[in-house]
């Protein structure tokens, strides 16, 4: 089926006559929404030390068409503008906060390096496996994205590891004094226990076209993928800055999950489609 026909949020003509938030010249408590400025510009006016996460997802220089523009740029050009946008994060990230950035495996070593250099001490690389495409005739398919999780303070920063456990079914049930031992029975009578979470992620893979949330944008993240970072991460009430939007998903989760979001996307017609999905979520 031609992608086109698979998205399920899409621009109408009024849509798009939409008038366009820019960022405000002053930030208070109240200030959220979607804003089109670029993100270099952004980080440079926000306000200091606002967010407590930060979740980036960068164009990965791999020439996709993002509407106004292509990301690709010459390998040196593209480094210079990663460390410069990752070097303004600790700005505007409380020095308790936590940020994410996702990328491919051809720049995950440049973001790693970046991260180092503006402060930060990485905690893990964190994998998951996608699905889109459909395969490489002299290559392996491309199926899996990394997402470097770091922070300024290895020792004080939020991890709600409860509220990101998985269920797992358990292969060797142990009981103690006949009752099982961090495991339940499930209604179908299979065992079951909740276990931490890895740093492969392989159970939200789902069919890039197939996603409920579905839109035109080209590289759009599944919304169960942002939901355990923001739930990991942060807290209720707490403040999320959506770096490089584009359709909106961080922020239409942040605001489904109870938090409080700034998004900032340089394309006007995707800033439109997050407004659109966060006025129907």
């Amino acid at each position: 089926m031609p992608s086109s026909l698979n998205k399920t949020i899409r621009l109408s003509q009024s849509d798009k006559g939409m008038p366009i938030p820019l960022l405000p010249k002053r930030m208070t408590a109240k200030t959220e929404g979607i804003f089109c400025v670029d993100a270099s510009i952004a980080l440079n006016a926000l306000q200091r030390k606002y967010f407590d996460l930060i979740i980036a997802d960068p164009p990965y220089n791999s020439g996709k068409d993002f509407g106004n523009r292509s990301d690709k740029q010459n390998r040196e050009d593209y480094k210079k503008w990663v460390y410069y946008w990752v070097r303004l994060l600790p700005r505007v990230l409380k020095d308790n906060g936590s940020v994410y950035i996702c990328c491919d495996w051809r720049q995950s070593s440049l973001y790693e390096d970046a991260l180092n250099k503006a402060g930060f001490t990485i905690l893990n690389r964190i994998t998951w496996k996608r699905d889109k495409g459909r395969g490489a005739q002299k290559n392996w398919k491309q199926n899996m994205e990394d997402i470097w999780f770091a922070v300024l303070d290895k020792k004080n920063y939020t991890f709600n590891v409860e509220a990101v456990k998985i269920p797992k079914k358990v292969i060797a049930p142990y009981r103690e004094n006949g009752k099982p031992k961090d495991w339940y029975i499930k209604a179908d009578g299979t065992p079951e226990r909740m276990t931490h979470p890895s740093n492969i992620w392989t159970d939200m893979t789902v069919p890039f076209w197939s996603m409920p949330e579905n839109t035109e944008h080209p590289t759009q993240k599944p919304e169960a993928l942002i939901e355990r970072i923001i739930l990991a991460s942060s807290n209720k009430g707490g403040k999320i800055l959506d770096l490089f939007s584009g359709s909106g998903t961080t922020s239409v989760v942040a605001k489904r999950l109870g938090r409080k979001f700034v998004g900032i996307e340089l394309n006007p017609d995707y800033v439109r489609l997050g407004m659109k999905r966060l006025s129907q979520s």
